[in-house]
């Protein structure tokens, strides 16, 4: 595997862990209601548990409140045991046309478990690209033994150098969207 090829692989698979844990932090709840919240229900309807997200619209009219539109209102009842199916703390209401769903004010203990879950995520994500970074050294180390393309010693710890600067980039960017997120979460 020659050099560019190892650096674009690394490049391309720390974005994804980055953007995996950028989507898992999308799912935390802070103190404002967000349609990331129930984005990820899936809904036991037409025969088949359905992603909410694909028959429904979903918004937040209000900093406190979540509104689900059915694109058919046959699948409103569907929806709403869903969310209580979930097991969010959530109490759905609907007119018949939408459901609207009351997003309460966080506790302090409720906001320190949200911090750890998010402590959580971001060392799984750092996991994952130390993991990468470790891949990317055995492929330099396989291509400097390489019997038809060889590369030099030189370019081989060129290359570790290189995946150790993304590596650094990408943890450090993945502790700045934590702490975004912690702000988030523990501000009224």
């Amino acid at each position: 595997m020659a050099s560019d090829d190892i650096l674009l692989d690394v490049e391309e698979r720390m974005e994804k862990a980055l953007e995996m844990l950028k989507k898992n932090l999308g799912g935390i709840r802070t103190g404002r209601a967000n349609p990331g919240l129930v984005d990820s229900i899936r809904v036991d309807v037409y025969g088949s548990p359905t992603p909410i997200k694909q028959i429904a619209s979903i918004g937040a009219p209000e900093p406190t409140q979540i509104v689900i539109r059915p694109y058919d209102t046959t699948t409103i009842k569907d929806i709403e045991k869903a969310i209580v199916a979930e097991g969010l703390g959530f109490n759905p209401q609907n007119d018949g046309r939408v459901v609207r769903i009351n997003i309460p004010p966080l506790s302090t203990e409720n906001r320190r478990k949200y911090v750890a879950r998010i402590k959580e995520l971001v060392e799984d994500a750092k996991i994952s690209v130390r993991n990468i970074r470790r891949d990317a050294n055995k492929a330099a180390d396989q291509a400097e033994k390489d019997k038809k393309n060889p590369i030099s010693e030189d370019e081989r710890d060129q290359i570790k150098d290189e995946v150790q600067k993304l590596t650094k980039k990408y943890e450090d960017q993945a502790a700045e969207i934590a702490k975004e997120k912690e702000t988030e979460v523990m501000e009224d």
